[in-house]
């Protein structure tokens, strides 16, 4: 389900448009993801380990990747999904769309992009008649569950991925903490 382009304004100075990513935008999502990585290292952060390529393109290809763009830079990404069985089981009621790996730029390590996808997700709840705004994130992670319950995420429960093939490589086998926002 391709979704229409939002712009949005950050401040006085810059406006940023959250729209569909592209083939041709693929290295510098692929160096998002290394980045992502290696910060998450250096810092010693519950984090990915690796990522799945061929489910980035997959993503791309059926236009569920989304890029923030501000003057053509590309500030953050994230992926959007509108059922998610495998993590959310028997809760999964096709009423929700769902946040999956939301990446910063390191190069705009300042700007706190979160707000404006989840307000950007509203908006589609709304668009489509959808109750949740669902995602998941690494259950050990204490501060990264309690900043997105900040935004009004509700813990639900910890729960640990299958190793089916699938899941992208970063989701098999993964204790996660999955948060839900009700609209």
């Amino acid at each position: 389900m391709q979704i229409i382009s939002h712009q949005i304004k950050f401040d006085d100075n810059n406006m940023y448009i959250i729209t569909n990513a592209s083939l041709t935008d693929l290295p510098l999502i692929y160096q998002l993801f290394d980045e992502a990585i290696a910060f998450q290292k250096e810092n010693n952060f519950i984090g990915w380990q690796t990522y799945d390529k061929a489910f980035i393109q997959d993503d791309i290809n059926k236009g569920l990747l989304y890029k923030i763009v501000a003057e053509n830079n590309i500030v953050g990404i994230f992926t959007v999904y509108y059922s998610d069985l495998l993590i959310w089981r028997q809760m999964e009621k096709q009423d929700a769309i769902y946040l999956h790996r939301i990446v910063l730029n390191r190069k705009f390590k300042n700007i706190k992009i979160f707000k404006e996808v989840l307000d950007w997700a509203t908006r589609q709840c709304h668009r489509l008649h959808l109750k949740y705004i669902r995602m998941d994130t690494w259950a050990g992670n204490a501060k990264l569950i309690a900043y997105y319950q900040s935004f009004g995420f509700r813990f639900i429960e910890n729960f640990t991925t299958s190793a089916t093939e699938k899941l992208p490589l970063q989701h098999r086998n993964l204790n996660v903490a999955l948060l839900q926002f009700k609209l």
